[in-house]
């Protein structure tokens, strides 16, 4: 297929890949008595659950998660740059409730691998045929020194964070002088979202252009290369100039080790500083804590996972999906996550109707914005191996490198529909 083509299909999967076009979309007749229990509602739990009440409708599938509400990661970086309010990128499970998901909103206290079931604060035990955790990640507070939960309201990731945060970015950018300086602390892989804090310094640089011409914004990188490299350094020469700097880890010394949160100043691994008027520190991370406590995880922090149907080897039952996972070469994103949701609903629908799981290619597409009339993109599309992921050769596609203002302006425009897809996709 010639390659423009290829990416035209890709694109119009990118919008949300149904069951039917993955070749997932058969009904089954699972057992009536069966339960599957899903912990975590963001998009692979939420998306697993839709998923599950599609296959199977007589399958009952009870979703638990503590927030009402979501606060999506993709398009915040919109609401740091004052472009969308937070209500723009919030989220409910209303659309599970509707397709015939039981919803319990509750903080969950623990997880039993081994009983399939979770404990809530609340002294109730929910139990399930098959268990699904879909805990997203947790941060490694003990990685940056000075960087703990307790400076969060002054220096807030925003990785989302919830809304609390991401407003205060938004008022931190509005209220820092106009020549000020923006910092970013980008950590070393693997970590949620690998183009999210290109395209927070592009959106965030966008801001500035518009209301602190004056002001610059400094990217303080753990690593030497980063997704999308030449996509995003040539949209920032050609809309910001020298107002976006970026220096790498090994080759500039530039991972953040040291973090004074009332001063805010960093030191990095060369022994450089820097000040900065807002400073934004995105932590290195780990797969969320109900996985850790439930010890699923490995040495490096992650969960493995056995990529036909994202069980975790050894313990029988037991699913886990999205961010949390070690899924390489897919990477920790949203449309990732909801592929992995589709994947293992199918398995597990499959498997407790006893019949064979169909063999499918996962796709991972990701919009990443420069400025609002500025898009660039890259898909992926991968295949279960020997139970491993393995990228397709020559079967994504990526952005041209040189493209006019009409096609930049036109992905963006996708990047904006594929929200508003996977969305609806993942919650109804």
């Amino acid at each position: 297929m010639p390659r423009n083509d290829r990416r035209r299909l890709l694109r119009g999967l990118a919008g949300a890949a149904t069951l039917a076009s993955l070749g997932l979309g058969s009904r089954v007749q699972a057992r009536t008595s069966s339960q599957v229990v899903i912990a975590g509602g963001g998009f692979a739990g939420a998306s697993c659950a839709l998923a599950l009440r599609r296959l199977a409708p007589d399958l009952r599938v009870t979703l638990v998660d503590r927030q009402p509400r979501f606060v999506t990661g993709p398009f915040c970086n919109a609401v740091v740059a004052g472009l969308r309010p937070v209500s723009a990128i919030t989220q409910t499970h209303a659309g599970l409730s509707a397709a015939g998901v039981d919803v319990v909103h509750a903080d969950i206290d623990g997880v039993e691998p081994d009983r399939r079931r979770i404990q809530l604060a609340d002294g109730r035990v929910i139990a399930g045929d098959r268990l699904v955790i879909a805990p997203g990640i947790d941060f490694d507070w003990q990685a940056i020194a000075g960087y703990s939960p307790a400076d969060v309201a002054r220096i807030p990731h925003a990785w989302p964070g919830g809304a609390s945060q991401l407003r205060t970015l938004h008022d931190q950018l509005r209220a820092m002088p106009d020549n000020g300086r923006v910092i970013i602390s980008v950590p070393d892989n693997p970590y949620r979202c690998p183009p999210g804090p290109y395209e927070r310094a592009s959106l965030i640089a966008y801001f500035l252009s518009q209301h602190k011409p004056r002001a610059q914004v400094l990217i303080l990188d753990a690593k030497d290369h980063f997704s999308k490299e030449p996509l995003f350094r040539t949209g920032w020469g050609a809309r910001y100039g020298d107002r976006l700097q970026w220096r790498g880890g090994r080759r500039d010394g530039a991972r953040v080790v040291e973090v004074d949160a009332h001063s805010r100043r960093v030191r990095t691994v060369g022994g450089d500083e820097y000040a900065a008027d807002v400073l934004n520190i995105i932590p290195p991370q780990r797969a969320g804590r109900l996985a850790e406590d439930a010890g699923l995880t490995d040495a490096g922090g992650w969960v493995p996972v056995a990529a036909h149907d994202f069980s975790v080897p050894g313990h029988a039952g037991i699913h886990v999906i999205g961010d949390a996972t070690r899924a390489e070469p897919m990477p920790k994103s949203a449309y990732a996550a909801n592929m992995q949701a589709k994947l293992c609903a199918h398995a597990i629908a499959r498997e407790l109707a006893g019949q064979a799981v169909s063999e499918t290619k996962l796709i991972n597409a990701c919009y990443s914005l420069v400025a609002p009339d500025y898009g660039i993109s890259v898909t992926e599309v991968y295949r279960v191996d020997d139970d491993r992921l393995a990228a397709l050769a020559n079967a994504g596609g990526i952005s041209a490198l040189a493209a006019d203002a009409n096609t930049r302006e036109a992905e963006a425009d996708y990047a904006r529909s594929w929200y508003q897809n996977i969305v609806r996709d993942s919650f109804g």
